[in-house]
């Protein structure tokens, strides 16, 4: 069985169903308890798991992330909300200095079963600090794990793998996609792997790899460019961030010999530059034009309507995948 539903309802069941699952999963953040969340994806859990479950925390991000690695260390699951993806800066330490070093640190004695849910990213008209994408920061650290759903099915089996996982992972939620769209989701719970990407639409004339709500930027292009060129658009999700799925995205562009990366985080050293190294490493002598990368640009997320001049367009796209098969 299943039933449509968006990717704010997907993450919320996902913590239902594992808070029912096991008793060592509990729920901490800001405002998550009596309302629900600032976008409302623990609505209802507080009544229905009680407050030692869904703990409301005060406003002090380190003091969040420093205690649940300590309740990780100590046998329990926890899984923190963070509102906005800037707001963990506070944190940053703690994620940083403790919970990706755990495990080394011990050699191996300890670890940090933790996830820190946020949502991030522009396109919803917000103010500064409520539209970043900075998902690099974590992509770069040791020990962290990196995801970022950007469809409802997804967004259910990917959080459920992650709060299984034994180390800890930073988990994007991406907001301007909270509630565009609805698909079916299976009612039982069911597990996406991490590391994983998608294939989301096969083609042979060019990749265009991207994440999160990015991802229905760069199919809409895909398709009108196939349909207005007849070009081919192999188009990959890739749902991971860190660890990367290297062999999926070499064999994409071994076949179809072009690469595109679009991300909505800043271009330099985002994370489309590592996947440029990446096909460089495993399939530059495939490649019959250079790999571009469509991204937002290297200042501060303009506020309010100025975004839309930020964020990658369909039209930056086409012309982009244009630029590429080109060449």
């Amino acid at each position: 069985m299943s039933r449509s539903m968006t990717i704010l309802q997907a993450v919320t069941e996902a913590l239902d169903q594992k808070l029912a699952d096991d008793g060592r999963v509990i729920l901490m953040g800001e405002d998550i308890g009596v309302n629900g969340g600032v976008f409302r994806a623990t609505d209802g859990l507080f009544g229905k798991y009680g407050e030692d479950r869904v703990v409301d925390t005060p406003l002090a991000e380190a003091g969040i992330i420093g205690s649940a690695i300590g309740f990780a260390l100590n046998g329990l699951v926890p899984v923190v909300e963070i509102q906005f993806l800037a707001f963990i800066y506070p944190g940053f330490e703690q994620i940083i200095s403790h919970a990706a070093r755990m495990r080394y640190r011990t050699r191996g004695q300890f670890n940090v079963p933790m996830v820190i849910r946020t949502p991030y990213g522009a396109g919803i008209r917000g103010p500064e600090l409520h539209s970043e994408s900075v998902e690099a920061f974590f992509v770069h650290t040791p020990g962290l794990k990196v995801v970022v759903p950007s469809n409802p099915y997804d967004a259910k089996g990917l959080l459920i793998s992650a709060i299984e996982d034994p180390d800890p992972v930073i988990f994007l939620e991406p907001a301007q996609i909270y509630r565009a769209f609805k698909a079916e989701v299976p009612e039982e719970m069911y597990r996406v792997p991490l590391g994983k990407a998608s294939i989301v639409q096969e083609g042979s004339d060019v990749t265009i790899i991207s994440w999160g709500a990015m991802m229905r930027v760069a199919l809409a292009a895909a398709q009108q460019m196939e349909q207005e060129k007849g070009w081919s658009c192999e188009v990959l999700d890739l749902r991971s961030l860190y660890p990367l799925d290297r062999d999926t995205i070499a064999e994409s562009v071994k076949k179809t010999g072009r690469a595109l990366i679009v991300h909505e985080a800043h271009k330099t050293a985002g994370v489309g530059a590592e996947i440029i190294s990446l096909i460089n490493d495993e399939a530059l002598m495939y490649l019959r034009a250079p790999v571009k990368r469509i991204t937002g640009f290297d200042v501060p997320v303009p506020q309010f309507s100025l975004e839309d001049f930020y964020v990658p367009t369909v039209e930056r796209v086409r012309h982009g995948i244009a630029d590429t098969i080109q060449f």
